[in-house]
């Protein structure tokens, strides 16, 4: 297969994307469109190559979109996570496949049995988290089934934060991808299961449900659980598992500032009318006090904390006590905190990000119990690819050149679950320094 062509269609120019375009021109025989609102963006990517076309698309242009889907062979979604279903739908009608990051929604899932009948795969979860998280969780698993072990208990946590000499802002954080996912997933309902007993959370109680995790040559972090950990029990085939958790990981401080600000309503996702389009208009509306009013103290006072406390003084750094204009079409307070952040929490030229991510998993043998974890500290490239970036979107990349050069035989809806997937896609990463340590020792 490797000598056609293959047409691909990358949806979406965000902060992910430009590994997985890179990669696929590199290849022979690729012919790469992007798609994007802003079509510079998309030429961005393509930086001019011969295979590569920028094509300016709103997505919610169906008959567009349809147009551009029917034109190619396969289509990647690196759209908002509600689109995925959009586009598999328009690829299940014209007989193409389709590749995400994201994870498996129910709409996705449902497709299986068309997907397969018409002989497509929709790849899914081929990022780093939710992917390489999979893949190598997988590779532990069936080790120990080989060797006739039960996996008794997996914890799982992965997070993507400034690098130690880039963390320069007082947050400890910065945006390698889309901040108002970030701020949407502080705000998810999670379930898992400890010590036998299903443990649900409230997405209100999200980041305050968290607990310390020491990660080696990385240093420590908070660590709260990551959605439906339950959910992974049938498609990791842990039947019987008594632990059962999926986090994500910050840096210290972080869950309480956060949780500060979530409480207050500023990752509600719903618009709120304000009498004044500024900052500080939208944290009086959220205190339901009058302008004049001394903002640090009324904040103080509501969450109970005093005015030099870190969630009042931080949210005074990003600037929520200034008249400072909230520009058009920023309606709900998660759009207006995220373009907030985005303007005061970016990389500068030359930092880099770090991805950081750590399995424990415990398996009983005949003759006694074993531990083993696998951690993975990767860097981004100083005036390169962020960490994020090549971690999100290589796996996707390298699981499209497997499937057209043959590699790849699954057909249906699938995350990277299966040794076809992840034994050649982790063996290529470490080829480009993505590399995942395992130890395993007796308990």
């Amino acid at each position: 297969m490797s000598a056609e062509t293959h047409r691909v269609l990358l949806l979406g120019a965000g902060l992910v994307a430009r590994p997985i375009v890179r990669y696929l021109l590199d290849q022979p025989g690729y012919i790469v469109t992007v798609a994007s609102r802003t079509v510079r963006k998309a030429d961005a990517l393509i930086e001019g190559h011969p295979r590569g076309r920028a094509v300016a698309l709103d997505v919610s242009d169906e008959a567009a979109l349809e147009a551009l889907v029917a034109d190619h062979d396969l289509s990647v979604s690196l759209l908002p996570a509600p689109r995925h279903p959009d586009v598999a739908r328009l690829c299940l009608k014209h007989g193409k496949h389709m590749a995400t990051t994201s994870y498996i929604s129910p709409a996705m899932r449902a497709m299986d049995a068309d997907v397969k009948a018409r002989g497509l795969l929709f790849i899914n979860e081929c990022g780093v988290d939710p992917g390489i998280d999979h893949m190598t969780a997988m590779k532990i698993f069936h080790d120990a089934w080989k060797r006739g072990g039960k996996v008794v208990t997996f914890k799982s946590y992965c997070g993507g934060l400034p690098a130690p000499e880039a963390n320069t802002n007082p947050l400890g954080y910065k945006f390698s991808w889309a901040p108002r996912g970030v701020l949407v997933a502080a705000t998810n309902s999670a379930i898992y299961l400890k010590d036998g007993k299903e443990v649900r959370v409230d997405g209100k109680d999200l980041l305050s449900h968290n607990h310390l995790l020491e990660v080696p040559d990385a240093g420590t972090f908070e660590a709260y659980p990551n959605r439906d950990s339950l959910s992974y029990i049938d498609t990791y085939g842990l039947q019987g598992v008594s632990t059962m958790f999926r986090g994500t990981l910050r840096n210290l401080g972080h869950c309480a500032r956060w949780t500060a600000w979530s409480n207050l309503g500023l990752f509600r996702q719903d618009p709120v009318v304000l009498a004044d389009r500024t900052l500080a208009g939208l944290l009086r509306a959220l205190l339901g006090v009058s302008r004049g009013v001394d903002l640090p103290a009324a904040l103080a006072a509501k969450m109970g904390v005093s005015v030099d406390a870190d969630p009042v003084v931080n949210l005074g750094w990003l600037g929520f006590f200034e008249e400072t204009p909230i520009p058009a079409g920023l309606d709900a307070p998660v759009d207006v905190t995220a373009a907030v952040m985005t303007d005061r929490m970016p990389y500068a030229e030359g930092e880099r990000d770090m991805l950081v991510m750590r399995h424990e998993v415990i398996s009983e043998f005949a003759d006694h119990r074993e531990l083993t974890t696998m951690n993975f500290v990767d860097f981004g490239i100083p005036g390169g690819d962020t960490s994020m970036a090549r971690t999100v979107s290589l796996p996707v990349a390298i699981a499209i050149r497997l499937f057209f050069d043959g590699m790849i035989q699954a057909r249906g809806v699938w995350g990277p679950i299966l040794p076809e997937f992840y034994v050649p896609i982790l063996a290529e990463l470490e080829t480009m320094n993505i590399v995942c340590h395992e130890q395993t020792v007796r308990l």
